[in-house]
């Protein structure tokens, strides 16, 4: 007999730059506590540290408040016994409150206990959370299709915007759309689209990539509209060495089929004033007709 599945109510997922709705998934999962402190923004990330931080102390300040004269030369009442265990957890110890009993030294161990896998646990969690390599490279608003030495090409902009040099830079650009097979089943179809620049080996500045539109191309004798019946949309990514820190970063971006701009360029971002070159990033997303 099959046992039935515990329901749950939809969740909003959001997946990079895209939301999706997700049916028939636990909203919890210890297992994934590292992914969840990791991804959480920063707000978050502070907000619930001073939550398990503050719960911490109300815990172990209740425990002491079970035994009377667990603490010595505390107050009667709750707030000396619950910065006594603020002190104790933080291994200050000030001195003028201390256990004196057998019970007070034990809740008093096991939280100094605690206190140091929450400030190992906190300490490498914040260590992960400023080391992790982010790439801070721009890409154009919008793909564009125009014409490049004679032939139809795709055309996607990079720019970096660290100034500082990526050596071994590469980039890929996938396609995809919806596909049906012989049996009429639906399914989305990834393809690698061909470039001509695919590999820089200085990334400083800007960086243009290609995709010739010819015969063996997926996008060949397609437009918007056609486009649009398959829901195509289109995935770049991104992967240098930064010599700063001696890391790999990682860079992503997605558009639909709509977002391409037909028959037009980008407007030129580089110049050269008095031998100097000079990048315009006020123009990095714009684009005229051909």
């Amino acid at each position: 007999m099959k046992t039935p599945t515990k329901r749950s109510r939809p969740q909003r997922v959001k997946i990079g730059d895209r939301e999706i709705m997700a049916h028939g998934l636990e909203r919890w999962r210890s297992g994934d506590l590292y992914h969840y402190a990791m991804t959480a923004t920063w707000k978050v990330f502070i907000g619930v540290a001073a939550c398990v931080y503050m719960a911490t102390n109300l815990l172990f300040a209740f425990l002491y408040w079970l035994r009377d004269g667990a603490i010595a030369n505390v107050k009667p009442g709750f707030e000396d016994l619950f910065y006594f265990s603020i002190e104790t957890l933080a291994t200050v110890g000030y001195g003028e409150m201390h256990p004196q009993t057998r019970y007070g030294h034990i809740v008093a161990t096991m939280e100094i206990f605690t206190g140091l896998l929450i400030t190992a646990a906190l300490t490498g969690l914040l260590f992960a959370r400023f080391s992790r390599p982010r790439a801070r490279v721009m890409f154009a608003r919008n793909p564009v299709v125009g014409t490049v030495n004679g032939s139809p090409t795709l055309m996607v902009r990079m720019a970096n915007a660290r100034h500082n040099m990526i050596t071994d830079a590469s980039a890929k650009l996938w396609i995809t759309r919806l596909e049906s097979s012989a049996e009429g089943i639906r399914y989305r179809r990834f393809q690698e689209l061909r470039l001509d620049r695919a590999i820089n080996p200085m990334f400083a500045l800007s960086w243009t990539i290609f995709h010739v539109i010819d015969d063996v191309s997926p996008l060949y004798r397609q437009d918007g509209e056609t486009l649009a019946k398959v829901e195509a949309s289109f995935v770049v990514t991104f992967n240098g060495l930064d010599e700063t820190s001696a890391q790999q970063l990682n860079a992503r971006a997605t558009y639909d089929g709509a977002d391409i701009v037909w028959n037009s360029h980008y407007v030129d971002i580089l110049d050269v004033d008095d031998g100097v070159p000079r990048i315009d990033y006020r123009k990095f997303h714009d684009t005229r007709p051909e």
